[in-house]
């Protein structure tokens, strides 16, 4: 039979209370989001009140203090008429920001105008439709043009194809940068000979700059390899991307580093954010007689203090590690972006004496503006690379990068196409011993193309 009875154990464990956890997700909040962070906040907390806000500037506010001045007297707007006002006249403010405001044309747009203008039936429009909605922003195709269409249609998919293909950019409506590349080399009014062979069956030789090979396998002189190299450098592997509509992406720099009289200076960008306060009706009712009044306004006040203190904490913890990676990246702020050294979340939270989820924490998504433009705070923590220099040097990954960067603009102005492998031994020339498929990795990253393509 078995028996209950009471006992006493000791163990340790760790809790989550409210405050911690709400002190975390403030940590880990960009700019943009900790100011709609606050405005929940005020929404649904009374006992927390906007002391003050970053001033706005309103388009229908007038400065009274003086004569009335024409901004848009000298404007390029075709539909601007001197004398006209704003004040009162919402119609005219609406055409005018309407002509203000426009959308670049996209790839679809584009192709679809030059799709009218041929001299085809509404059926073969519809196909032609269904083809160009069908390209991705490369001008490729996302689905394979036989599943758009019925069996009836399936005759008309070729010609039309071939029409789209001769449009602007030329090259569209194809398969890959392969098939583009072998319509482009078509449809050049003289091209080297053996060019849409080449394209066909030999790019990877010639990328690798195995011109020799391609020459004995085409029966052609070197000379008419080069030739057929430079018609290619004059072809779009991508022919859509010149239309490609993605938005700017705009971030709002959570802190300020600036230079004055040789020392630097840390600004927290707290304009953004505004002051907050607890109400003072709600502090005297948390401490009146009304019980229940009391208990309603007291866990307001007390959530109030909370939110601000973890607002405080963010941002004291946000100073505390831009200094520390202020101090260890001096040489990058004094100097530029390839003088970056290795860094890494364990080094500042050693520094700081935090643990590295707390440094992950406040740094994603954080970014600081400098002289040498706008980062994010991860941007400075980075591999080592193993350098050969005196005392064995150590360099950054970024930093081998952006020199790696510095040598191919500086080449191409030149004329000069480095392959992977000259890249390679010129970075060992300066102390910087990686592969050639490391440095192949590293250009990529820089979205820069191979000495073929460039």
């Amino acid at each position: 039979m078995q028996f209950q009875k009471p006992a006493l154990s000791q163990r340790q464990e760790m809790r989550l209370t409210p405050q911690l956890l709400q002190s975390i997700q403030l940590m880990t909040l960009p700019l943009q989001e900790l100011q709609l962070r606050v405005q929940e906040e005020l929404e649904t907390n009374p006992a927390l009140e906007l002391v003050s806000e970053a001033p706005s500037l309103s388009l229908n506010e007038r400065d009274d203090s003086g004569d009335d001045y024409d901004y848009f007297e000298n404007s390029s707007d075709p539909g601007y008429s001197p004398g006209a006002s704003f004040q009162g006249d919402e119609e005219g403010k609406r055409n005018f920001l309407e002509g203000a405001l426009s959308r670049p044309e996209s790839l679809h747009e584009h192709l679809l105008w030059q799709l009218r203008l041929q001299p085809i039936s509404e059926r073969e429009f519809r196909v032609g439709e269904l083809l160009i909605l069908n390209l991705d922003d490369n001008g490729f195709h996302q689905e394979p043009p036989d599943l758009l269409v019925s069996d009836d249609d399936r005759p008309l998919l070729k010609p039309l194809m071939d029409t789209i293909r001769t449009f602007e950019p030329v090259g569209c409506c194809t398969a890959d940068f392969r098939e583009s590349l072998l319509v482009q080399a078509g449809l050049m009014v003289d091209p080297p000979p053996k060019l849409q062979e080449i394209v066909g069956n030999h790019l990877e030789k010639l990328e690798r700059g195995h011109h020799h090979e391609v020459a004995q396998a085409l029966a052609i002189s070197l000379e008419e390899v080069q030739e057929a190299l430079e018609a290619l450098r004059s072809l779009t592997p991508y022919p859509g991307r010149m239309f490609s509509s993605d938005a700017a992406g705009y971030v709002i720099p959570d802190l300020l580093l600036k230079r004055e009289e040789g020392q630097f200076l840390l600004v927290l960008n707290d304009e953004q954010i505004p002051v907050l306060g607890v109400n003072p009706f709600f502090s005297r009712v948390a401490t009146g007689d009304n019980r229940e009044a009391r208990k309603f306004a007291g866990r307001g006040v007390r959530e109030a203090q909370w939110f601000i203190q973890g607002i405080q904490q963010r941002n004291e913890t946000l100073l505390r590690v831009a200094r520390a990676i202020l101090e260890f990246q001096r040489d990058f702020f004094l100097k530029g972006k390839k003088h970056l050294v290795p860094l890494t979340l364990k080094d500042i939270a050693f520094e700081l004496n935090v643990s590295e989820s707390t440094v992950s924490r406040i740094t994603n998504g954080k970014y600081i503006q400098t002289e040498w433009g706008i980062f994010e705070l991860k941007h400075f923590f980075s591999n080592r690379v193993a350098g050969a220099g005196p005392g064995g040097a150590q360099y950054s990954k970024e930093g081998v990068k952006e020199i790696i960067r510095e040598i191919l603009e500086e080449q191409d102005s030149q004329g000069k196409r480095f392959s992977d492998q000259k890249l390679a031994d010129l970075l060992a020339q300066r102390g910087i011993k990686i592969a050639r498929r490391t440095v192949a990795k590293y250009r990529s990253e820089l979205k820069i193309s191979s000495s073929y393509e460039r």
